[in-house]
């Protein structure tokens, strides 16, 4: 998409699975993200820094996107930027907090706001903290397959001549139609159900689809 093609994002169609093309909302989502300018700072840095295989998900899009859409403060509801990236060479927990201090340093006004994971070692300490386990990943966005909700399941980055790539697996439509729907691939309803009355409270707009009604 280029930027003098704009569109009405908060156009009801783009919810609807059938009324849009799946086109039609990348190219809505990569104009919101454009115009954010701590978004397009953080796909910047993460994009300058070259870390492998690294992309800005979830919290920090889907949200962006809800308060652009309800005309909410751009930050508002945002508890942290997930920033993930994948590196098998190394699983120690102190390459992995090298990476993390290398990102607060380069982006020292949001540092208090990013979480930093190499998706690599996630499977190390998933279980002890989640208490299920957790299959070791392929890659970086393997790792959206296994969010507890569909909707939070987006990345974006920056290419070095400025295109933006988009990955979402699930497709886009429950984004824009503003609907939590659950994802099965992980067991983890506990998770769905928190998050799902964390968003219902920030965002009443929001249609949850309870867990058990896929």
């Amino acid at each position: 998409m280029t930027a003098d093609l704009q569109m009405d994002v908060r156009d009801a169609r783009l919810g609807d699975p059938y009324a849009a093309s799946e086109e039609t909302r990348l190219a809505g989502l990569e104009q919101i993200l454009r115009t954010v300018p701590h978004v397009m700072e953080i796909l910047t840095t993460v994009r300058n820094l070259a870390l492998p295989d690294a992309w800005l998900v979830s919290g920090g899009i889907y949200q962006t996107v809800w308060n652009v859409l309800t005309n909410r403060p751009l930050v508002h509801g945002i508890k942290d930027f997930d920033i993930i990236y994948f590196d098998g060479t190394d699983l120690s927990y102190e390459a992995e907090d090298a990476v993390i201090g290398k990102v607060n340093q380069a982006l020292p006004d949001l540092a208090s706001l990013l979480e930093v994971r190499n998706q690599a070692r996630v499977h190390l300490w998933y279980e002890s903290r989640f208490g299920r386990p957790y299959r070791p990943l392929d890659c970086a966005m393997d790792s959206l397959t296994t969010y507890a909700s569909r909707t939070h399941s987006v990345a974006a980055r920056l290419e070095e001549d400025g295109r933006m790539v988009l990955h979402a697996p699930f497709g886009l439509a429950n984004l824009f139609g503003m609907r939590l729907v659950p994802n099965y691939t992980q067991p983890n309803p506990e998770t769905y159900v928190e998050k799902a009355a964390r968003m219902k409270a920030l965002w009443p707009e929001l249609t949850v689809i309870p867990w058990d009604n896929a």
